[in-house]
């Protein structure tokens, strides 16, 4: 048990990333700030952690599970752009139209609606910007870093210098849109409807909340797996 507690969150969720479903239970956070340990985590979540440790040994896998621990850079970051990129871009146009509907019916008595769509609208531009950033700039640096790894070829510097260049960028803007994503929930508290709560409303938070579920995951790839592995494998290349 000494163990588990002093494991980060971030790892646990690496090693199985059904375990997020507890700390989200918990409101343990997972991607940004899954660098803690479980013990820490807890006491600043004022969670009891004798019941996380035992949701935890009592997890039960549902559905596919992928150990993405083991996929190659190239691969963890193409599913990353296939899965999680796509579903933001697809999910974006939507919610715009959710969140400027349902402000204009229902902002007057519920004027949390106007914030809501406002952060929403922020974290959209900001994302189509991140998104490209690591589709044009780092992720292929990060697929030809493998290659020449792989097959014990020469690389040159980018031009950024280090992958930890835009790596940091890109850990900014996680925190950024997560924070956001925190101040969503919190208007919704925690998407609870209320009970002049239209057709149109409902779908409004049911996305919402998937769209912060999704982005929790994409996060915690990156964050935990890819770049810490990507950082490690340019320290190889070039020491």
């Amino acid at each position: 048990m000494t163990a588990l507690k002093n494991k980060t969150v971030a790892e646990l969720v690496s090693e199985n990333i059904n375990t997020a479903h507890v700390f989200k239970k918990y409101d343990i956070d997972f991607c940004c700030g899954g660098g803690v340990s479980l013990s820490k985590a807890c006491e600043d979540r004022n969670a009891n952690i004798d019941e996380v440790i035992l949701d935890l040994q009592n997890l039960v896998e549902n559905g596919r599970s992928y150990n993405y621990n083991t996929w190659d850079l190239s691969f963890l970051a193409q599913h990353i752009k296939n899965i999680h990129h796509t579903y933001v871009e697809e999910s974006i146009p939507l919610l715009i139209q959710y969140t400027n509907k349902v402000e204009k019916v229902h902002g007057k008595t519920n004027p949390e609606l106007i914030q809501i769509k406002e952060l929403f609208r922020k974290v959209a531009n900001e994302l189509t910007t991140h998104l490209k950033k690591e589709e044009l700039i780092l992720f292929p640096f990060i697929e030809k870093m493998e290659s020449a790894y792989k097959n014990n070829q020469k690389l040159s510097r980018p031009p950024f210098g280090s992958v930890e260049s835009p790596i940091a960028m890109m850990e900014d803007e996680h925190e950024a849109a997560g924070d956001l994503f925190k101040e969503i929930a919190r208007l919704t508290q925690d998407y609870t409807l209320p009970a002049n709560a239209c057709n149109t409303y409902k779908a409004m938070y049911h996305k919402l909340e998937e769209f912060q579920n999704d982005l929790h995951l994409h996060i915690h790839l990156e964050n935990n797996i890819l770049f810490p592995k990507a950082l490690a494998m340019e320290k190889a290349i070039f020491s």
